[in-house]
């Protein structure tokens, strides 16, 4: 053999060794290392998970204190609804003559429900539940308010009439 099939050999030979060095040991080693970063990785988040933990207990109080100081239970928007103007009109001799089913828009993933009610009574007294419903219990925001001065035919006397709609972002 020749000097140059003799260093060509020596050439492959080592092209072979790295090969099979990589095959069994330094591919190995690669996939250890990811393994490791991935796990300590994990780690990190085992050690904040009752930091985490502690804060999503406090998060659950405060919502918990949203729920109550809004008067919301477990039931819909719409009956709480209902429930809140029932208690405001009894509070200020107020009326509660409709209250129609919501209508639902679904757009771009967000729901709108707008609720229709109407209420009768005095001007003053109705300012006083829409200004309750919009500020203390946030039900929503009110879109529409149209008042209507009507007239009972059978006592002769005329009454005011506001057309409420309330638009709810769920």
């Amino acid at each position: 053999m020749s000097k140059k099939q003799k260093n060509i050999l020596l050439i492959l030979g080592f092209i072979l060794a790295l090969v099979i060095c990589y095959q069994f040991a330094i591919s190995k080693t690669l996939q250890q290392k990811k393994e490791f970063k991935i796990l300590s990785q994990e780690e990190l988040l085992f050690e904040n998970a009752p930091k985490q933990l502690l804060l999503l207990k406090q998060k659950e109080v405060y919502f918990d204190s949203f729920l109550i100081k809004y008067q919301l239970d477990g039931s819909s928007i719409q009956n709480n609804l209902l429930k809140t103007i029932n208690s405001l009109a009894k509070d200020t001799n107020l009326k509660v003559v409709s209250f129609l089913e919501p209508h639902i828009i679904i757009k771009n993933d967000l729901t709108i429900n707008t609720y229709e009610f109407i209420v009768e009574g005095s001007y003053n007294e109705i300012n006083q539940l829409i200004y309750r419903l919009e500020q203390q219990s946030k039900f929503g925001e009110i879109i529409n308010l149209h008042f209507e001065k009507k007239k009972n035919f059978r006592s002769r006397k005329y009454y005011l009439e506001a057309s409420v709609l309330l638009r709810n972002f769920g």
